[in-house]
């Protein structure tokens, strides 16, 4: 009875989890939909060149433990066994005439030995102290570089998400500049029919409309790139079905440019972290000017040992020592560092220096492409209607006779760059802006 159920309860297992785990895995390969934040979240957390940023934190973190470790005792352990050695000989006269001198082995050391030894720093010249903030500021400065990179993932990933809708954009273009020349192929070909058009307009439009399969197929493959291109950034396998949710706007924000190069000085974060890297190098001078003084030390040690491995009547002794060490004399390096670590920092003064008028420059080219790329989108706006409402009627006209077959190819071609260009210039203001934000040094949530 027993082996009788185990084929029935194996074919039922089967049957139910069957289609669960067909739509688990048709759930798994589904499309992957995501919005510009969404993005922004898989960016920062799966691009594989801001994790390594990430990763610099940790060994900061490390290079501050380590410095602090080095204001505690240090304690080692060491022990001996003795393999093989040759004992002192002594000679002594005979105390009988005539007889050989006599010949006595010492032995005064012991076949094993165990040492435990302690030190202790009390004075370094303040270069323990030098080296624990320079680790502390180096921290800082990581953590600068880290949200440095959090700013270009977030702006990488704005760059891709945009430049998919936009290449989005191009290929709805494409699609309806050739589907009106098609139509309006379809409509010269009723009227050549009927004797209304001429062979050279048949012709002329149909030769309009095999011209635009080409850019219907740059658009398709322009497209697949820059999805590609987005799930790089994401790093999302290319094999991953992609839907993107949003649409290209923009809404207009007011920058006043001053206040812009106020706010860079503060947030950007590539000033902060040469503001660490110049306290850094000022510490380095400390560290060089310690190395003149003298240090302090104290040490210990215990030795225990004896003739065999069990512990028993060995002898031990120990010693606690004050250790002070008066740098006199090493050929002149202690200046040589000095120098080095001055010179090094009038280099970060002057990076810094550099570096702040570089910000103010990026600020202010970023504000003006803003500027231009606002214009550019305000004389653009009227544009598409303009041009549609010109197809219409170049296509009425034609059909009645008071227009001619280049003024309807000559509206349509106007029609696909007016799109174009307005979709391009959409583009341009949510980039510069995504620009004018990142020369501020603003994050992700500085605007809605």
């Amino acid at each position: 009875m027993k082996k009788t159920v185990w084929p029935f309860l194996i074919l039922f297992l089967t049957v139910w989890l069957g289609p669960v785990s067909a739509a688990q895995e048709e759930q798994s390969t589904g499309p992957l939909t995501v919005t510009l934040d969404q993005a922004i979240d898989m960016a920062l957390g799966q691009n594989p060149f801001h994790r390594a940023a990430l990763e610099t934190e940790d060994q900061a973190r490390a290079r501050v433990r380590g410095a602090t470790a080095k204001f505690f005792p240090s304690l080692n352990g060491q022990g001996t066994s003795t393999l093989a050695e040759k004992l002192m000989i002594l000679e002594f006269p005979s105390m009988i005439p005539g007889e050989p001198p006599q010949k006595i082995a010492l032995d005064f050391t012991r076949d094993f030995q165990s040492v435990f030894s302690l030190s202790a720093p009390v004075f370094t010249g303040g270069q323990l102290l030098s080296g624990y903030k320079q680790a502390k500021y180096n921290l800082q400065s990581t953590r600068e570089g880290i949200r440095r990179s959090e700013h270009e993932t977030v702006f990488n990933v704005k760059s891709a998400f945009y430049g998919y809708l936009l290449a989005k954009e191009f290929l709805d273009v494409a699609k309806e500049a050739l589907s009106l020349a098609e139509r309006h192929y379809e409509n010269v070909e009723d009227l050549y029919e009927v004797g209304l058009a001429s062979k050279f307009d048949l012709l002329r439009s149909e030769v309009q409309a095999a011209n635009l399969k080409p850019q219907l197929i740059r658009a398709e493959n322009g497209l697949i790139a820059a999805e590609l291109g987005l799930k790089t950034v994401m790093s999302v396998e290319p094999e991953t079905p992609l839907v993107v949710e949003g649409e290209l706007s923009f809404d207009p924000v007011e920058v006043d440019v001053e206040s812009a190069v106020a706010e860079a000085g503060v947030n950007r974060p590539e000033l902060k972290q040469v503001d660490f890297q110049l306290k850094m190098a000022g510490q380095m001078v400390k560290m060089s000017r310690g190395a003149f003084l003298p240090s302090l030390a104290i040490g210990g040690t215990f030795n225990f040992w004896g003739d065999k491995l069990n512990f028993k009547n060995w002898s031990n002794y120990y010693s606690i020592n004050l250790v002070l060490t008066i740098p006199i004399f090493n050929g002149l390096e202690n200046h040589a560092r000095l120098a080095e670590s001055r010179a090094a920092f009038r280099q970060m003064e002057w990076t810094k220096k550099g570096l702040t008028e570089s910000v103010e420059l990026e600020v202010r080219q970023t504000y003006l492409n803003y500027k231009q790329a606002k214009e550019t989108l305000s004389s653009q706006e009227k544009n598409v209607e303009q041009a549609r409402e010109a197809v219409r009627l170049a296509e009425l006209n034609y059909q009645e006779g008071l227009a001619t077959n280049l003024d309807v190819t000559s509206a349509q071609v106007a029609l696909s760059q007016a799109r174009t260009n307005y979709s391009q210039a959409v583009y341009d203001c949510v980039i510069s802006l995504a620009s004018l934000d990142r020369a501020i040094g603003r994050g992700r949530t500085a605007r809605s």
